[in-house]
Formats: C-alpha cells, sequence, structure tokens
C-alpha cells in the first residue's frame, strides 16, 4: 500500500507509523530521517537544505520532495510505503501526484489521525523530559514520575522543553491548521481520506488504523 499519514502535533503519528509499517511490511518514510540522513551523508540535497536551516529559513519545497522521491524510488519502496510528515501542503501534495503518476502509481489511502485540539496541548504540554538523559521522558498526567520534577530512572531533574510550552503548541497547531489541514480537503476530492480517532491506547489506535486501511 501507498499511504500518507496526516495529523496534528501530538496525535502520535511517529508511533503509528512506525507500527503500521510494520504490520504492512512497507518503509516508514518520514521527512525528519530523510533531513537528517541526506544531512549526515553530504548529499547534494543534504547541503542545500542545511543551508537553508543554517539560515533560520524554510527548506524550500523542492528540496523536500526531492529528498522523499529519491527515498521513495529505492527497493525496499516498490511493494508501498507511508509517509510521515510529507506531503507538508497542497502544493507538495501536487507534487507528489504528479511524481506518482509518471511512475504509473497511485495512492492508495490518505490516513488522518483526529484529535480535539484540547488533547493535543495536554498531551505536548504535559510532557517532562530528563536533563541527564532526553530517552527518560515522562507526563504529569498520563506517566507521572514518582517525585514531582525527579526522574524515576536515574534521579535528574525534569523539565519542559520550550517548544512543549502551551503557547508554542498553539503556534504549531495554527501552522498545522493553515498550511498542512488543506491538503486534507484535497485528498477528501479523490476519494483518499480515512479519518479515525487517535483517542485512547496506542494499540487500539494501530487496530483502528489496520481495520480502516483494509476498508480503503
Amino acid at each position: 500500500m501507498r499511504i500518507v499519514l496526516v495529523g496534528p502535533p501530538g496525535a502520535g503519528k511517529g508511533t503509528q507509523a512506525a507500527y503500521l509499517a510494520e504490520n504492512l511490511s512497507i518503509p516508514h518514510i518520514s521527512t525528519g530521517d530523510l533531513f537528517r540522513a541526506n544531512i549526515s551523508q553530504g548529499t547534494d540535497l543534504g547541503r542545500k537544505a542545511k543551508s537553508y536551516m543554517d539560515a533560520g529559513e524554510l527548506v524550500p519545497d523542492e528540496v523536500t520532495i526531492g529528498m522523499a522521491k529519491d527515498r521513495m524510488e529505492r527497493p525496499d519502496a516498490g511493494n508501498g510505503f507511508l509517509l510521515d510528515g510529507f506531503p507538508r501542503n497542497v502544493s507538495q501534495a501536487e507534487a507528489l501526484d504528479a511524481m506518482l503518476k509518471s511512475e504509473g502509481m497511485t495512492l492508495d489511502a490518505v490516513l488522518d489521525l483526529e484529535v480535539p485540539e484540547d488533547e493535543v496541548v495536554k498531551r505536548i504540554a504535559g510532557r517532562r523530559i530528563c536533563r541527564n538523559d532526553s530517552s527518560h521522558v515522562f507526563h504529569v498526567t498520563y506517566s507521572a514520575p514518582k517525585t514531582e520534577g525527579v526522574c524515576d530512572v536515574c534521579g535528574g531533574d525534569l523539565y519542559q522543553r520550550d517548544d512543549d510550552s502551551e503557547d508554542t503548541v498553539r503556534k504549531r497547531l495554527e501552522v498545522y491548521h493553515t498550511q498542512t489541514e488543506p491538503i486534507i480537503d484535497y485528498y477528501r476530492g479523490q476519494g483518499l481520506v480515512v479519518t479515525i480517532s487517535a483517542l485512547g491506547k496506542v494499540t487500539d489506535v494501530t487496530g483502528r488504523a489496520m481495520d480502516a486501511l483494509k476498508k480503503a
């Protein structure tokens, strides 16, 4: 299957993408991973992306599209792929359609993970990270440490990242609504959108997604 995964920040896209890709035996293609790989490998696209990022500018669509195209042309993506973070706007979605059409392919589904805005804010703004080891992550509501502000694993201080603050989360949601959400209407016009609730246990959401994709 060829799937695009969409949803607001905090919807659990990365987690669901990993589970779904494994269940469907297709590669999980994440924009973040593409950028990191191209930059670390020093590819032409990676150098271009880094020059914009170092200048504090947005990476142009054509660079992102180029990275995605290179990745989708690898042998392991021959039987399908799951795109996470791409396309990010309608112009990227149009470019993806053109890219697939040139190869005689189409998307099978666009999986829309739906989460109420207040829940998104609660999920992200409640995260606390250990200063000693950023892999130790807690949540004030869902996985609170035994002692407030102290890491259960190593005793380090827990803190809230700047980009996890409520104000920042709401700004990220505004960007999502303005730039990315319109692709849902774009794909809905093609009859590709499958919307599921991303509330509840991770395994429940994965089960919902798999059931929905089977019917797509």
